[in-house]
């Protein structure tokens, strides 16, 4: 792959280069708009595919909070049309990497030392480039390491990135006034956080000593004297990315137990920990040779405040959900409803999201759940498109729900599409025994639930 020289740091730099990719994309309608004017059958697929390739092409070379933006809209398949979710998961891990004078010269600025004055050994070419970082084998004292690199200027503009994506998003999600500034301020808040390696390491080996305990995960050590604000040296780990594996002919009970292993860890985080790794990306993830799950990166950290922990959970129970008055009440609870809503607003959005959350949360309704069922998928395929359709909707004020649905959703999204990947069986309430395994007590608001299938 094609290595970069530099970067564009400068807010002039960044925006020209997508002012580029804006005008590729103008040629990219007109030329699908003649087809269309000869061929009016001609559908928009075509299309799709010049823009996912020319917005991904100009997004990697800027990397960066842009480029990880489009990985975030890539977890959510129902979002998007095919082409781009295709194109925008390569921003997962495989990007063009910095080059080898250009990796040292960032080494150097951001460690005050060359690698090789570090490291035993340091590989110059790296085996894995992403949207913030690139990771680099290297070796100390007969440890293997894996040595993750920040890019130059990235922690510099986001914000300015994130203006530029602004209104795009503002429009794919019919944002409205004032008040979508909370959901720019939370994803810029994170991704701030994800271009601090300090607290990177200090994330992860603080949720790695508290996952320890459940069976076929493993974690790296982390190194914090070899690590810094935009370094982060930890153990290699051999595997395959789980996306990788997925496309391998398993058999049926390695997918299971896989399975189990995400579903648990996620749901130990979750509802003990009330934090939460909200990045559930194939490239976060490893399968060792003994079909054990890795987890490898901790760079986004959700933490869970009560206030929308407990309504958001308590609508997973369907007593809840289907109790009118009770779902009203937490509907208000997590910013779905509002004060200032019209009769025909309020009962237009408790149906909807009565229906929404009631797929959405099938799988703790159940002792069970496969999610390989295409069932399941085509019925939120389908909910996606009705609601994407619906011009009522469009009517509408977008700015719905609190600013935690942004990282949350992202994770039940992410996770469930991993578990599908896997074609995977999970027991959903097995994660109570790791919960009841660390002294968690009065665990989760699914406890009625989770009673119910003792």
């Amino acid at each position: 792959m094609k290595t970069l020289d530099k970067i564009p740091t400068s807010k002039i730099g960044r925006t020209t280069e997508l002012v580029k990719t804006g005008a590729k994309i103008g040629a990219n309608y007109l030329k699908y708009y003649s087809k269309k004017a000869v061929n009016p059958n001609l559908d928009r697929s075509s299309l799709d595919e010049d823009n996912a390739s020319d917005i991904y092409d100009g997004l990697k070379s800027l990397k960066g909070s842009a480029l990880k933006v489009a990985q975030m809209l890539s977890m959510d398949k129902s979002l998007l049309p095919g082409a781009y979710v295709e194109k925008f998961s390569l921003a997962q891990f495989s990007v063009p990497p910095l080059s080898a004078p250009l990796v040292r010269k960032t080494f150097k600025k951001y460690q005050g030392a060359f690698p090789e004055e570090i490291y035993d050994r340091f590989s110059k070419d790296s085996v894995n480039a992403a949207s913030i970082g690139q990771v680099h084998k290297a070796s100390k004292d007969g440890q293997e390491l894996a040595v993750k690199i920040q890019y130059p200027g990235v922690a510099d503009s986001i914000s300015s990135d994130l203006a530029m994506v602004k209104p795009i998003a503002i429009k794919m999600f019919n944002l409205k006034g004032e008040d979508s500034k909370r959901y720019f301020a939370e994803v810029e808040d994170k991704l701030l956080e994800e271009t601090d390696y300090e607290l990177e390491v200090q994330q992860s080996m603080e949720i790695t000593t508290a996952c320890s305990h459940i069976p076929n995960l493993h974690f790296p050590t982390y190194y914090p004297e070899l690590s810094s604000k935009r370094i982060i040296t930890m153990d290699w780990m051999n595997g395959q990315h789980l996306s990788e594996f997925a496309q391998t002919d398993f058999k049926p009970e390695v997918g299971h137990q896989l399975g189990q292993t995400l579903w648990d860890f996620y749901m130990f985080q979750m509802h003990g920990l009330k934090a939460v790794h909200a990045d559930p990306h194939p490239g976060n993830f490893l399968v060792s040779k003994d079909k054990e799950l890795i987890a490898i990166d901790f760079g986004c950290i959700k933490q869970i405040p009560d206030e929308f922990y407990q309504p958001y959970f308590e609508l997973a129970v369907p007593e809840q959900i289907n109790n009118d008055e009770i779902l009203r009440e937490k509907l208000f609870a997590l910013e779905i409803l509002r004060q200032d809503d019209t009769a025909q607003e309020i009962d237009y959005f408790s149906a909807l999201f009565h229906e929404m959350l009631s797929l959405f949360t099938r799988p703790f309704q159940q002792r069970t759940f496969d999610f390989s069922d295409e069932s399941f998928w085509e019925e939120i395929s389908s909910l996606s498109e009705k609601y994407s359709n619906d011009k009522e909707l469009r009517k509408m004020n977008g700015n719905r729900g609190s600013k935690h649905f942004l990282y949350i959703n992202r994770t039940f999204f992410g996770l469930y599409n991993l578990l599908h990947d896997l074609k995977a069986t999970v027991n959903t309430h097995d994660y109570v025994n790791y919960l009841s395994a660390k002294g968690f007590k009065n665990h989760s608001a699914l406890d009625p639930m989770a009673q119910s299938f003792a």
